[in-house]
């Protein structure tokens, strides 16, 4: 995609997408903190089931920091890596505990045990309204990749360059509706090209057609040659 292209892109992304919202579900942002560390490599369906029930017995940092790990473990085992998961959530909850301050930077996130980049962007744009922050999930680097606005798939490297290219301001609702259309359209899997409303701007899809029509050439210049596509039987 070509960098003079990027503002419209966006206009049309936006337009597609205009309200986006996190599909974990949260009430506060020690849930969120919580959610998002349950959801590495889990589904964010999983995740607000399993959570649904661990909010009702684990409500507050104190909660969660004196908590049995065991116990912990069994409650949110269908998340996956649950062993690494649970002790990353009771280390994070005593560190809350014992600084007596929840996190406003992403720095002081990262700092909690198990948060990297990618919650601390998420709790930055959820929890402080900050829109200029790139979350940079398996949904937004494979579309951006396929887009054409970066050429790595190292999550630190995403979201600098996003947040390089991108309008001010519109990294947050560009990660949303990013992780929105990679469900919808644009999936790992088989992307339903035809049916993208931004294929124009896509690198993919260009490079895809541009192989159909390669393929279409050959075989015209051997039906020319009286060459004949061999049927199957």
């Amino acid at each position: 995609m070509k960098k003079s292209e990027i503002p419209k892109f966006i206009k049309k992304v936006f337009e597609e997408y205009p309200q986006v919202k996190c599909a974990l579900n949260f009430s506060s942002p020690l849930q969120l903190l919580v959610a998002s560390r349950l959801s590495a490599q889990c589904t964010d369906v999983r995740v607000n089931i399993v959570c649904e029930e661990l909010f009702k017995k684990y409500k507050t940092a104190k909660d969660f920091a004196n908590a049995d790990k065991e116990e912990l473990e069994k409650a949110i085992f269908s998340c996956g890596l649950y062993h690494s998961k649970a002790r990353d959530i009771i280390a994070a909850a005593k560190q809350l505990e014992e600084s007596g301050h929840f996190p406003e930077t992403i720095e002081e996130f990262c700092s909690l045990a198990g948060v990297g980049r990618k919650i601390a962007n998420l709790m930055m744009g959820e929890i402080y309204g900050d829109q200029s922050v790139v979350i940079a999930d398996t949904h937004c680097i494979r579309l951006s990749n396929r887009l054409g606005l970066c050429d790595s798939t190292n999550p630190v490297i995403v979201e600098k360059t996003l947040k390089k290219i991108l309008p001010p301001n519109t990294g947050f609702h560009y990660s949303h509706a990013m992780v929105a259309h990679g469900r919808k359209i644009c999936k790992a899997q088989n992307p339903g090209c035809e049916n993208c409303f931004i294929k124009e701007y896509c690198e993919y899809f260009k490079d895809k057609d541009k192989n159909k029509n390669k393929d279409k050439d050959k075989n015209k210049g051997k039906e020319k040659c009286g060459i004949k596509k061999s049927s199957s039987k």
